[in-house]
């Protein structure tokens, strides 16, 4: 819609993940950096929290763009309290069998596949996202499944991603024998306000904008508002956008900021929040 009008190629605050705007900032360099090394160190477990919409996702899916050919991944979306069974889900994640298969037969056949792949000179990393939804029991099925050896090889490797929620559930202190598992992990804060106004040149360049959009106050007004939460920003980013482009503005200033925000307020469905 305003793509043209702004000298743009694609629009530039999209909420999907998108790997080719990943902006390193140095808390999301410093977690991308952290789950490189657990992987080639070949640690058990890898934990990386963060805040709704602050770039696990995007960071996760850079991560699978890159990752080493001899390295089987498997993803488990779709976590949830009542996940009853873990394996069956594990199975599917890496394209296994898992149909009419008993808990023990699942086990086995798993516990195959990863010896299968150590022998053909493959390793596996499964990905757990959303994972504060899990249970105490489901991780305790992770931990066993993590119990897989190869004289001293570790044959699977297992990454949580979630929210805060995870780190409050893995400092519970029944799972005290859990965390003594996880050799690396990383918690991702809201950009800092300095770091705002890079992310938003870093976006607008990799849609093809070099020159300056943002007057300073607007992209400090917007900041503050997201409270550094990236999926917030593009969203009330992209917002103003389409209010300037359809006042034909051609620089974004703190005023079409402040237009957007009371127009959310007083004629939104929601509200504007970080939780968005």
């Amino acid at each position: 819609m305003y793509e043209e009008f702004y000298g743009l190629k694609e629009k530039p605050f999209s909420i999907q993940p998108d790997p080719d705007f990943l902006f390193f900032g140095h808390r999301h360099g410093m977690a991308y950096a952290m789950l490189e090394y657990g992987i080639a160190n070949r640690a058990g477990f890898i934990v990386i929290c963060g805040e709704i919409g602050c770039g696990k996702t995007t960071l996760v899916r850079h991560l699978l763009n890159n990752i080493d050919s001899d390295i089987k991944v498997g993803i488990v979306y779709n976590t949830h309290q009542n996940i009853d069974d873990m394996l069956g889900w594990i199975m599917l994640a890496f394209g296994q069998s898992y149909e009419g298969l008993s808990e023990l037969a699942l086990y086995d056949a798993f516990q195959n596949f990863l010896i299968s792949s150590y022998a053909t000179g493959q390793r596996v990393v499964l990905i757990i996202d959303e994972a504060q939804n899990l249970s105490p029991g489901a991780l305790e099925s992770l931990r066993m499944l993590s119990n897989i050896n190869a004289d001293k090889d570790q044959l699977l490797q297992i990454i949580l991603v979630g929210q805060p929620q995870l780190r409050d559930l893995l400092r519970r202190p029944d799972m005290q024998q859990f965390i003594q598992r996880v050799a690396v992990d990383y918690f991702i804060p809201p950009l800092p306000a300095m770091e705002v106004a890079k992310y938003i040149t870093h976006r607008l360049s990799r849609a093809g904008r070099e020159k300056s959009l943002f007057t300073i106050r607007a992209i400090e007004r917007i900041a503050e508002a997201s409270k550094g939460i990236p999926r917030s920003i593009n969203i009330l980013c992209d917002m103003v956008l389409v209010y300037g482009f359809s006042s034909g503005a051609e620089k974004i200033g703190i005023d079409l900021v402040n237009e957007v925000l009371r127009d959310r307020e007083e004629f939104g469905v929601l509200a504007y929040t970080n939780d968005q």
